[in-house]
This record gives C-alpha cells, structure tokens and sequence, in this order.
C-alpha cells in the first residue's frame, strides 16, 4: 500500500485502558498551554475545549500528574521521577508510550517510525514510505493541501495518509471510505488504483451488449482522465474505452458526435 508516515500518537479509535493520558496519547504528566496557562493532557485535548490553539513548540512547563508537581518540560518527573513518556521530543514536547517515533527536521514535527522505514521527500515536502522511493509522483508541497475528502489537515494529522498514482494524498480512513463509492481521484480525476482487470471484465460486457440501432453507428470524442489523451470512439452506454491507455475511465468532452457512415 502506498502510505505516508503519519504524526505521532494515539491510532484513533484506540482505548485508552487504565493509563494516564488522554484519548490521543499516553503520558504522565500535563502539558501548561503557554498561551492561556490552563493544563491539559495534550494540545489536542486543548484545542477542542479552547477557541485557540496550543503552540506545541513554546510549551515549556509541565504538570506530573502522579505528585501534582509543576515543572520544566522534560521525560521525567524531577519530584517523583515518574517517566512522562517512553519518548519525548524536546521539540514538540511530544509525550507518549514508544511507537519507534522519531522527529523529521524537514517535517518539523515527529512521526511514527520506525525511521529506517520512511524517507522524507523534499518536493513532496512528506516523510514517505521507502517503497515509494522513486516510484511516486511528487507534487510540490503536496502535504500542505488538506485532505480533499474530509478537508482536514494532511501534515500534521496522526493518520497516515494515502498516496494516490496521481501524487495526491488522502487520509487513509478517507480513502478506504472513498473505494466505498468510487475508484477516481476527487481532484483530477484519475483512478486511484489499478483497475486493468475490472477493464478487461467491461471489454466483454460491452462486447456482449449491443447498443441500440439508432446508437450503433455513433461516435463521439472523449478525453481519458488517466492519461489525458482524446480519442474519438464509438458510442456506447456502459463506457468509452481510451484508444491510447486503454482505461475507461473518460468523459465525453462535449465535441461534435459522428456517425460512422460520415467518417
């Protein structure tokens, strides 16, 4: 599957059980929001109760939540000494149980590891999976573009998200949703998997389907959302195969219609 790394916490949907955190991560302390000075369980927690958010990279102080002590950021408790998080990034003032986490420079912010299984890819602007490597489209700062689906952030979201043949990127939960109602890109159109086979399967189903008498003989010019070649194909219901790529995926792009006794 071709997948980017997501931002590190909590997989949602993910119970939280009887350790100390929040919904979106495991941790032992609370973070104080330098903006309002409230604590909370994480800048997540923050930002759905509060009408601004929390700056992860200015938190400076921290709340233990086992002896009550407010303190630096840092991994453990100068009170009790308590461990806030099997990791911490001294950047994010990320806290959480050890998922092989580690901080992107490039990314600017942490992402679920492990490291050696994703590389950042600098026109992308995304750290990605290594067997994309040289095999993915690149769209400059792609990851800067909310998800076309839910229009929610991509970069800094902590589901991994799907890296379509086109080079656009979805949430992967958006896009196994998406595969529920469609196979096509929601921005340009091209497919979003491989659907060589469901093509061969409409070959015969249109072989076996002939088209009314007053249709049989029409053409008409389509343009092919895969490749973006026109051809000019005989009409028929089920779909226009593209002469070039041999998808159909296409659309009749409004030009004139011919019979094929006026070729």
């Amino acid at each position: 599957m071709a997948t980017a790394g997501g931002a590190a916490g909590r997989e949602p949907g993910s119970e939280p059980g009887c350790e100390p955190g929040c919904e979106h991560y495991r941790r032992g302390c609370r973070l104080r929001a330098p903006c309002c000075g409230k604590l909370y369980p994480c800048r997540l927690c923050h930002d759905g109760a509060e009408e601004h958010q929390l700056d992860r990279f200015r938190v400076s102080e921290v709340q233990c939540v086992r002896c009550r002590l407010l303190q630096k950021a840092q991994q453990r408790c100068e009170g009790c000494d308590s461990l806030f998080g099997e990791y911490y990034c001294d950047i994010c003032h990320l806290f959480d149980r050890d998922k092989k986490q580690y901080h992107c420079q490039e990314c600017g912010i942490c992402r679920i590891g492990p490291k050696e299984d994703f590389f950042h890819c600098s026109k992308c602007n995304l750290c990605l999976s290594v067997s994309l490597r040289g095999k993915h489209k690149c769209i400059e700062n792609v990851s800067r573009q909310d998800c076309p689906i839910c229009l929610e952030d991509i970069h800094t979201s902590r589901v991994g998200a799907h890296v379509l043949p086109c080079g656009h990127l979805l949430h992967r939960t958006c896009y196994d949703e998406m595969l529920k109602e469609g196979y096509r890109c929601p921005l340009c159109m091209h497919s979003a998997l491989d659907m060589t086979r469901y093509w061969r399967q409409l070959d015969n189903e249109v072989a076996q389907t002939p088209m009314p008498t007053e249709y049989q003989n029409m053409m008409v010019e389509i343009l092919c959302n895969d490749c973006n070649a026109r051809s000019t194909v005989q009409f028929h219901l089920l779909g226009m195969k593209c002469k070039s790529c041999e998808s159909y995926n296409t659309a009749q792009d409004g030009r004139c219609r011919l019979s094929l006794e006026e070729q």
